[in-house]
């Protein structure tokens, strides 16, 4: 019972320590990101090849891919790196890992990563005690990170080295295909075990040259090894962002279809390493013909995966979508559209359209204050995410193809996008004012408030297509009402403060509080009356309503002049 204790509290302490390695390391990553950082980054992987050329010298130098996959995944979860750029890192990893199984071939060990755990915490955390701030407490904690993360690992390793130690591979006794699906289970379990596929490479091949097993049965046990490693990518994205994940899974999958073709050209590959192996005039060895071929086959994945990056990448970006990235994404907006402007003005009209309901939404949530803050973050950077993108639709159209009227509505577009973004903006402010608020102890004024804050939430929430000829004059109506009762509301703060009945921070707070509202209401009424009035535009494209359609078009370049 002690011993298995021992074991169950060794990984949890080490899958611990993993995980607030992971936490650790993005976040100081992310403080000491400069611009120097991001742009060394970026031009060591602005290219597939160079991301694969970068990943083969950082496996080959700290002698761990998965260290190596990690710090990628890290520092896509901190934005340093895009999930298209750190795919080559992947790539490259599983080539330089390969490095492991020549020095237990060749020199017969490899070298200890793990001395640099402790120096690493050591010297992190000095630099946090000593109040760094910005960059340099970044780089403090990013050391610490890496350190506990080398611990970690470390930890889990002990938990479990005893129980691989003592396997006895001799004992199984299996033959043709059933041999290698077995030796290939035992190194996938080894490595998951160990969290290490170079320790179970070093197995293997002990093994292998001590005759305990066949060489095709270690060339599984190899393979094995490879699939197995993907746990550490799996299990450092936990938690992670959604790219961090991405990234995770296109090891997964890179990893285990490496091993299925490895898998199935077994003989054919062996037939390569004899005779690479003859030609290099290499030691006629078990180990260095499995360092061969865990080579070859790893270098072979990597030739097969390159002419499907742009396709993996595509998949993956569509898998692990959050709230925000959907909203983010515009729905109407692609080459098809910016082609013909007729076509461009209705799919910014129906985007417009579709980023006012996601304001309305965020709006409804940011009144209501039992809605927490992060997930109204994350819609609010939505917004200006897809508004950003709208802008630039517009900025980018062909303007010798555009005629005069086109032109008008595409400045009306603009300038609606433009409100949205204030609307967005506004939002922030409002989010931060609803946590200050609080409630009054003024039981009337409270109630003020909170009718205040309904009826703008309706009206922010309200049709955005002009659905009946009074619309325009209902919007207006509506619009000025909320205007009236926010100076009366105001008013009445002013009062109730002046009397003492509140204190003076609640006063501020609460006028603050509206007048965001106010101008959240103030930014809305002017975009959607802009933009009903082009919906209009767009309905009367027929010689009848010409007359019409040109009042609608001089109504609303007086609009966006005021």
């Amino acid at each position: 019972m002690s011993e298995s204790y021992t074991v169950i509290a060794t990984l949890l302490g080490g899958l611990g320590l993993f995980l607030l390695a992971m936490e650790l390391m993005t976040d100081g990553l992310t403080l000491a990101a400069g611009k120097s950082l991001r742009r060394l980054l970026s031009n060591w992987t602005n290219t597939l090849i160079r991301g694969v050329f970068s990943g083969i010298l950082m496996t080959a130098i700290v002698q761990s891919s998965s260290a190596v996959t990690v710090a990628a995944l890290g520092f896509v979860n901190a934005e340093l790196l895009k999930m298209r750029q750190a795919l080559g890192i992947i790539y490259g990893a599983n080539i330089g890992t390969t490095m492991t199984a020549w020095l237990v071939a060749i020199v017969g060990f490899k070298l200890d990563v793990h001395a640099f755990a402790l120096p690493a915490i050591g010297i992190g955390a000095f630099i946090m005690l000593a109040k760094g701030k910005g960059p340099r407490l970044g780089i403090g904690r990013a050391m610490v990170g890496f350190g506990l993360f080398f611990l970690g690992i470390s930890t889990l390793q002990q938990g479990f080295e005893g129980i691989v130690a003592n396997f006895d591979l001799a004992t199984l006794t299996l033959a043709g295909n059933a041999e290698v699906a077995g030796y290939l289970l035992i190194g996938i379990v080894m490595t998951i075990l160990t969290q290490s596929s170079s320790a179970a490479i070093a197995i293997t091949i002990s093994a292998a040259s001590a005759n305990m097993i066949g060489i095709y049965a270690a060339a599984a046990m190899v393979i094995g090894a490879n699939v197995g490693t993907t746990s550490t990518a799996v299990l450092a994205s936990l938690g992670a962002t959604p790219n961090a994940k991405r990234l995770a899974t296109a090891q997964v999958i890179f990893n285990i279809g490496t091993a299925i073709v490895a898998l199935l050209l077994l003989p054919v590959l062996f037939y390569a390493v004899e005779a690479a192996r003859d030609m290099m005039k290499l030691a006629p060895n078990i180990g260095v013909s499995l360092a061969l071929f865990h080579t070859v086959f790893n270098c072979l994945g990597v030739l097969l995966v390159l002419p499907f990056n742009n396709l993996l990448a595509t998949f993956l970006e569509k898998r692990f979508v959050t709230v925000g990235e959907s909203l983010a994404k515009p729905r109407y907006l692609d080459k098809t559209t910016a082609a013909a402007p007729m076509l461009a003005v209705n799919a910014l009209i129906l985007e417009l359209q579709r980023a006012a309901g996601n304001i309305g939404d965020a709006v409804k949530q940011t009144l209501d204050t039992n809605i927490s803050n992060d997930a109204l973050e994350q819609k609010i950077n939505a917004i200006h995410q897809l508004s950003n993108t709208i802008s630039n639709f517009i900025v980018n159209l062909e303007r010798a193809s555009l005629s005069d009227e086109i032109t008008q509505q595409l400045s009306g577009l603009m300038r609606v996008d433009q409100y949205f973004m204030s609307c967005a903006v506004v939002l922030e402010a409002a989010l931060e004012m609803r946590s200050k608020l609080g409630r009054l102890p003024n039981v009337n004024l409270e109630r003020e408030i909170e009718a205040y804050r309904n009826k703008s939430s309706e009206f922010l929430n309200s049709a955005i297509s002009a659905d009946s000829e009074l619309y325009f004059e209902k919007l207006e109506n509506n619009y000025h009402e909320l205007k009236s009762e926010r100076d009366v509301l105001k008013e009445n703060l002013l009062t109730t403060g002046t009397r003492g009945l509140i204190s003076l921070e609640q006063m501020i707070n609460a006028i603050d509080f509206i007048t965001e509202i106010k101008q959240l209401n103030e930014q809305w009424y002017k975009a959607i009356k802009i933009l009903a009035r082009l919906e209009c535009d767009t309905r009367q494209r027929n010689p009848e309503n010409a007359e019409e359609a040109a009042e609608d078009i001089d109504a609303l370049n007086t609009d966006v002049a005021s």
